[in-house]
């Protein structure tokens, strides 16, 4: 813990607002034990405040460091004096000077002195850091020697494109391909799109040439024919047991990508469009195998097709379907399962893996369709020269350089292309297809008539429908289930989107989303990077993502646990498991230090060792709480997610919003680190109020640490039943939703509930 610590003022940031030689004064009278230096520096965060910090480190007369001055988002390469050094950052000019705003309506600047609101504000904000810097101590990381060695699960293009990069960078590479060889689904390609400029012709994608790289590289083993059948550990330190055609192999990897590709939708849902029902009705799929084979014709008779429909745009299947063939359907769905379950409890008694059935059905199209409609397209016109491709599309959805493949079929007479939804597919007397169709370009309804139409085949991840990643963790084999992703990767699909709930374990392809292989190759290359990035973070006993290079983690006092198991359940990256009577055991090389398992502890024992209960705790108390409303207004306090709200009232302040003087802001690491006791704190010590400022959640979440204001939204009846313990309202506890690009939302967010607590009037323990 700190024993003296060094308190350094920015001039330049500071001065024209506040009295910095009143804030150092009291400040040296009140910590005069603790605080052994207090300076005020023309310029902190250049050379003279620097050397100013770095002398007195060098002559011992500090061991810690207090920083008045600007966001700690701001002029961290500056001020830094190593992991050695605890540091507390308190953030005097953005959310205290700029984003003031005083009662009575008066502006602060240098010429009159600092209103008397003002100045209390950046005393409590100094003394409350200080206070959490007095119960701080440098994390000593808990290093994971880590196996320089990448376990990567499918051979196809996403899966050899991320081996390829990672054994280029100087690691190992475990290729595991469950066929009998590789190339995926790439190797049944006729063409593809456009690889390379001038992005207006399909190409061949040079599969063969790149499974030869792979096969030459020596850093890359290759096991075909082969299945992860477990895989256990940590990040750094994984076990993955995989059996081959000739028994089963245990080896050492440092992390994994999953690669695995995806699967067909199932087509029962495309027989309201006559799949099924006419054999020259098809999927993109089989239209792509028919190219490859080298010829186009009707399945049928077997003649060649003079008009080819390709249908992008019609009503959902489901609406169409009758009762009897929704329950038909589901039946069908339940016999699989309950056939998939029985062949699995035979094998062996353990968890087995659930299909969600709503994965089967994809209530939307991505570009593959759009730009498999006019690849295929091409194919008829290079077959079929006097035949002729419509494509009926409700949207088209070509980004980027494709663009110029789109205008390229334009341009072909012989594709015709019109925007409509397809009502239905049905035969005609003289072995045609009848595609009617409405809100078109063309007409209001129209109809076409084709010998062949072609459906878009639904891309199903394979982590949706199996067990591939055969994970031995509490929470299950595989990722979790999450209808916003329909079975896709889940990840901060904005922030970080190669990672998943599993700390180590990268998606890539179309496993993570529908891709092409110009945007799958880079992708590839994406989490090759993030798989090479964890194996280095974790042997110096770094966290990954989303606080990369945090050296903290969380610690146990095991002998206050009461095994409530609250922490190992919330935890939303499988960080915790637990023994026989339910203590927890830590994977540390899983945990993001979100601080989720010391909000759910009721005990308290958990704790990191510059992120703790005791630490926020005695921030709180140093705020200044005055005896009566009306002489110095309420103070409420305010915890602040540090990755989209706290960002966000730094913005707001930076583009000249203001709010109320009366609240004391806090930044977490997640909602979800909130501990119910921070709340008694606050009002036992006269706070009347408690502003919970956290991410959004719920179908689309963008939470950095998945489920953190989720989660404190559930513990609301937990703070509902101690204040209610303490006879104070419930009312004065307000959590709010708050995106990073929401910062015009937070004066009003936070004025809002001061208006709402001043009509509640004091809590009933001020003044005691």
């Amino acid at each position: 813990m700190a024993e003296k610590v060094g308190v350094y003022l920015d001039k330049t940031s500071l001065g024209q607002y506040l009295n910095l030689d009143d804030l150092a004064e009291k400040v040296q009278k009140k910590w005069k034990k603790l605080c052994t230096s207090v300076k005020i520096v023309d310029i902190l965060s250049g050379d003279e405040g620097i050397n100013a910090i770095q002398e007195d480190l060098k002559a011992e007369t500090v061991d810690s460091v207090c920083i008045g001055g600007t966001s700690p988002r701001v002029d961290w390469e500056f001020l830094d004096f190593g992991s050695k050094v605890p540091q507390e950052r308190v953030n005097l000019r953005e959310l205290c000077i700029w984003a003031y705003q005083d009662p009575e309506g008066n502006e602060a600047n240098q010429e009159q002195d600092p209103p008397e609101q003002l100045q209390a504000m950046a005393l409590d904000y100094l003394n409350m850091g200080i206070a959490k810097l007095e119960k701080i101590e440098a994390p000593e990381p808990e290093i994971v020697e880590s196996v320089k060695s990448v376990l990567v699960q499918g051979g196809g293009w996403s899966g050899l494109n991320s081996a390829l990069s990672i054994a280029k960078a100087g690691y190992s590479v475990i290729l595991v391909e469950k066929e009998n060889e590789l190339g995926g689904y790439a190797r049944k390609l006729y063409k593809s799109f456009p690889l390379a400029y001038p992005y207006t012709q399909s190409q061949y994608p040079g599969i063969d040439e790149l499974v030869q790289q792979v096969k030459n590289q020596d850093k890359i083993t290759i096991y075909t024919s082969t299945r992860l059948e477990s895989f256990s550990g940590q990040p750094g330190d994984f076990t993955a047991s995989l059996k081959t055609s000739s028994g089963e192999e245990e080896l050492q990897v440092g992390a994994m990508v999953v690669a695995t590709g995806w699967e067909e939708q199932d087509k029962q849902y495309l027989e309201p469009l006559g799949y099924g029902k006419n054999k020259d009705v098809v999927t993109m799929l089989q239209f792509e195998e028919m190219a490859k084979k080298g010829e186009v014709v009707r399945p049928s008779d077997g003649k060649k097709p003079e008009n080819v429909a390709f249908v992008l745009g019609f009503r959902d299947t489901l609406d169409q379907l009758s009762q009897e063939e929704q329950e038909q359907i589901e039946k069908k769905q339940q016999e699989k399962e309950a056939a998939k379950n029985d062949e699995d409890a035979e094998e062996e008694e353990e968890e087995t893996f659930q299909v969600n059935k709503t994965y089967k059905h994809l209530p939307y199209t991505s570009e593959i369709t759009s730009l498999n409609a006019l690849k295929q397209a091409g194919y008829v016109r290079e077959f079929l020269p006097q035949s002729k491709a419509f494509i009926i599309y409700e949207h088209m959805t070509i980004p980027g350089v494709n663009e110029h493949y789109y205008k390229a079929a334009q341009d072909d007479t012989g594709i015709m292309m019109t925007k409509g939804e397809v009502e239905s597919i049905t035969a005609s007397n003289d072995n045609k297809l009848l595609i009617s169709a409405r809100d078109t370009l063309i007409a209001d309804n129209i109809e076409v008539e084709a010998d062949m139409v072609v459906l878009p085949t639904g891309l199903v991840p394979t982590t949706a429908l199996d067990p591939i990643l055969q994970l031995s963790y509490r929470q299950g084999p595989s990722f979790p289930e999450l209808e916003l992703f329909d079975g896709f990767s889940d990840s901060n699909y904005i922030c970080f989107p190669y990672e998943t709930r599993r700390t180590g374990i990268y998606a890539a392809g179309s496993v993570h989303q529908p891709m092409t292989l110009a945007k799958s190759e880079v992708d590839a290359q994406g989490a090759a990077l993030k798989a090479i990035q964890c194996l280095e973070s974790v042997n110096r006993g770094m966290s990954v993502h989303p606080r990369s290079g945090d050296l903290s983690y969380p610690k146990f006092n095991f002998v206050r646990c009461t095994q409530c198991r609250r922490c190992t359940v919330e935890c939303p990256f499988g960080a915790l498991e637990e023994d026989e009577e339910g203590t927890p055991k830590p994977n540390i090389a899983r945990c993001r230090r979100c601080g989720t398992c010391m909000g759910a502890c009721p005990e308290r024992v958990i704790s990191f060792d510059n992120y703790g209960v005791g630490q926020i705790s005695s921030m709180i108390t140093q705020v200044s709480v005055p005896d009566e409303i009306e002489e110095g207004g309420p103070r409420i306090l305010v915890l602040a997610c540090e990755n989209d709200a706290y960002p966000a009232m730094d913005m707001a302040a930076q583009r000249g919003n203001k709010w109320s003087p009366y609240v004391r802001i806090i930044p977490v690491r997640c909602l979800g680190s909130v501990n119910t006791i921070w709340i008694a704190d606050a009002m036992g010590k006269g706070f009347d109020g408690a502003l919970l400022l956290g991410c959004k959640y719920g179908d689309d979440y963008q939470c950095h640490f998945v489920k953190g204001s989720e989660l404190c939204e559930g513990r609301m009846q937990n703070i509902g039943e101690t204040l209610d313990r303490l006879g104070v309202e419930l009312e004065r506890v307000q959590q709010e939703e708050v995106a990073i690009d929401e910062y015009e939302n937070i004066p009003n967010i936070i004025n809002n509930f001061v208006d709402k607590i001043l009509e509640l009037g004091p809590n009933p323990f001020k003044g005691f």
